[in-house]
């Protein structure tokens, strides 16, 4: 049995889902090696977007074409250089040559039919009827390069594709420092000084020894100032919450200093981490995650990457249903379903309730909860050898390409791996 890499267990994955030995390797060496294309829904085409503005359709919506940047930072970036403010359904990686929608938020009659920043490219595609939301993302399209593979033979791994577990990726944690469900554990637990230590201070083994040398100098209030200095440009986030301490801020007001969309990141890892962690177990018990069984509640299909209602499993149904986990939250009431006694026990071990979830002091982090699919739902897989081995494949939104990949490849070490 393949041994589980200990970064991977840091953030919940206690198992591997597949047989297949792995055909080693790495991703992620040239970003055009792993590129990424957003699938949008029916409000994306067709007569619900007009290639010019009138009196239905008065939205701006664009391509973003960007790379070495992430979609948080991207936009970001063309406020700045392009002085328009956008908003996009999904956010993807910076180690990535990645097409997506990106919209605005306010009526523009003449917008710029293209925008250039230093990583991104904007192409005007026409107005949409109302603003770009999260809810018109049905998937992603990938091509992804694998470097240095041992072997290029995928006819053994293609038919168990079907009992790969919908983790979230390594990505979703902060990637190699895996800081963000740590920060978020914290506020969910009302330790907000906590939470800010954590997210300067903590270091992991891939850490530079620059940027150890910065976090320990963190860990102590009195070196504020001089650390704020030496703070590289990277490290924005940081130079963010630092600055809101040294002009006397507390804890909360220094987490407020985090932009929005990243803050929520915080608490919605840690949801992550107890979603792998119930994964994790209901794998290592035997569970079959593409068949429903009785009590279990299912999303019901609605398109080949779209997922609708939830509904309780009826084996007399005649529309195709996908079991889903309850996910932690303020909502959370564990049924008698297999995946919810699970995360009920998790929330026992890591000492938080449902209710913790609702966070009165920072509501803008509160998390309902919601539903997500237990099986990673693939389709459309191919491979070529080009002479490189290049994967490419579908997967619904929220999904994670590299959790597919970590089946493939195997990696005895993910972060080196490109994980």
């Amino acid at each position: 049995m393949i041994p589980v890499p200990k970064i991977d267990r840091l953030a919940g994955i206690e198992c591997y889902c597949t047989s297949f030995e792995g055909i080693r390797g790495s991703i992620k060496q040239e970003s055009d090696g792993f590129r990424v294309s957003e699938l949008g829904d029916e409000s994306l085409v067709g007569k619900n977007i007009s290639a010019s503005y009138d009196e239905q359709h008065r939205y701006p919506l664009y391509i973003l074409e960007k790379k070495d940047i992430d979609s948080n930072h991207a936009l970001f970036e063309i406020e700045r250089e392009c002085r328009i403010r956008l908003r996009v359904m999904g956010i993807k990686d910076a180690k990535a040559t990645t097409r997506q929608y990106a919209g605005m938020k306010r009526v523009m009659k003449n917008p710029p039919a293209e925008l250039k920043s230093r990583h991104t490219r904007l192409t005007l595609q026409g107005f949409t009827k109302r603003p770009l939301g999260k809810e018109s993302l049905a998937g992603n399209e990938f091509e992804i390069t694998v470097y240095d593979a041992k072997a290029s033979d995928l006819s053994d791994f293609i038919p168990e594709i079907d009992k790969i577990g919908n983790f979230y990726g390594l990505q979703r944690f902060g990637s190699e420092r895996l800081v963000t469900h740590l920060v978020g554990r914290e506020i969910v637990r009302r330790d907000f000084r906590r939470a800010v230590e954590l997210l300067l201070s903590y270091t992991t083994e891939y850490d530079t020894s620059m940027s150890k040398e910065i976090r320990a100098r963190s860990a102590d209030s009195k070196n504020y100032s001089q650390v704020l200095r030496a703070l590289p440009r990277g490290m924005d986030i940081e130079r963010q919450v630092l600055s809101a301490l040294i002009a006397g801020k507390d804890a909360i007001s220094a987490l407020r200093a985090v932009p929005i969309t990243i803050r929520r990141l915080f608490v919605q890892a840690y949801q992550a981490y107890i979603f792998n962690r119930c994964l994790s177990a209901s794998i290592l018990d035997g569970e079959d995650l593409l068949q429903p069984q009785t009590y279990d509640l299912c999303f019901e299909m609605e398109g080949p990457v779209t997922f609708g209602r939830i509904i309780k499993f009826d084996p007399a149904a005649k529309t195709k249903m996908v079991p889903a986990v309850r996910m932690a939250g303020y909502t959370f009431q564990p049924g008698r379903g297999r995946f919810e006694g699970i995360t009920k026990e998790i929330l026992e071990q890591e000492g938080v309730a449902a209710k913790d979830f609702y966070i009165k002091e920072m509501q803008e982090l509160s998390q309902q909860g919601g539903f997500r699919q237990a099986p990673l739902w693939c389709i459309n897989f191919a491979y070529r050898k080009d002479p490189l081995v290049v994967v490419s494949f579908r997967l619904p939104k929220g999904s994670y390409a590299t959790t597919l990949l970590r089946e493939l490849v195997k990696p005895r070490d993910p972060v080196r791996a490109g994980f």
